[in-house]
């Protein structure tokens, strides 16, 4: 069966709004864990636009299922976390510090050297180590080669063809990379834009370990729960009212 790493980043972006420390990363993360997820994931940025060192550390006393932590390793204080925390899976991101969201995977040709020292470091801590890919099968074999032990496939490209009804345009690629992943021994991860609508299909490519999901399942929350915490508040306020009628 698939795993799933929830990724709590939008918990923290609405909590930034405000200087009231609500919603809660922890309390989400056990909430998550409560229901059956079986990973955490955080993306720390060095904006600090959601997720913040403080709420690493604070999973990371309370967790008790895998946690991914997501990042570019060479910008800081992203490998001064990794370091002190030591989570499960570190996945490495080649994002920079003013992109919007991760929107491609490493080109190993570029950067596979620079990445050596870092993957040896991590798996030294004890820490398995995922690469952000794009499904370009021809960079699996370097992948394995720097001493990656997963890669994880970058899915938006896929979620957007799902959307808009082409989703054959692309699949074909993600099975392929998936298997030239494998061939060399690599596990699979995917993530970015993984829906309820469009998640069974891309599980249908064997073998993918793990998916890690954030903003499309936090959106789901808030429309599934809605309604519950609406009937929750009317509550207070009908038994309020009747207190009042009794003074």
């Amino acid at each position: 069966m698939t795993n799933l790493s929830v990724n709590l980043n939008k918990v923290a972006l609405v909590r930034n709004t405000r200087n009231l420390e609500i919603p809660s990363v922890t309390k989400a993360a056990k909430i998550c864990i409560e229901a059956g997820a079986q990973g955490i994931t955080v993306h720390p940025r060095p904006d600090e636009r959601h997720i913040r060192p403080a709420d690493v550390y604070a999973l990371a006393e309370i967790l008790t299922v895998e946690f991914n932590i997501e990042g570019n390793p060479f910008q800081a204080p992203f490998m001064e976390i990794v370091r002190q925390v030591k989570p499960t899976q570190c996945t490495l991101v080649p994002d920079t510090p003013d992109t919007f969201t991760s929107d491609h995977g490493w080109n190993l040709l570029a950067d596979g050297q620079r990445l050596i020292p870092i993957i040896e470091e991590l798996k030294t801590l004890g820490i398995r180590v995922s690469l952000f890919m794009d499904a370009e099968p021809t960079q699996m074999e370097l992948a394995q080669k720097i001493g990656a032990d997963r890669i994880e496939l970058y899915t938006e490209p896929y979620a957007a063809a799902f959307h808009h009804g082409d989703v054959q345009s692309v699949f074909p690629k993600y099975v392929i990379a998936a298997q030239a992943a494998q061939d060399v021994g690599l596990g699979i991860n995917a993530g970015h834009d993984l829906n309820l609508q469009n998640l069974s299909k891309f599980c249908s490519i064997p073998h993918i370990l793990e998916v890690s999901i954030g903003h499309a399942l936090i959106a789901d929350a808030l429309e599934s729960g809605l309604s519950a915490a609406v009937q929750a508040y009317l509550r207070v306020l009908s038994e309020a009212n009747s207190e009042q009628w009794k003074m």
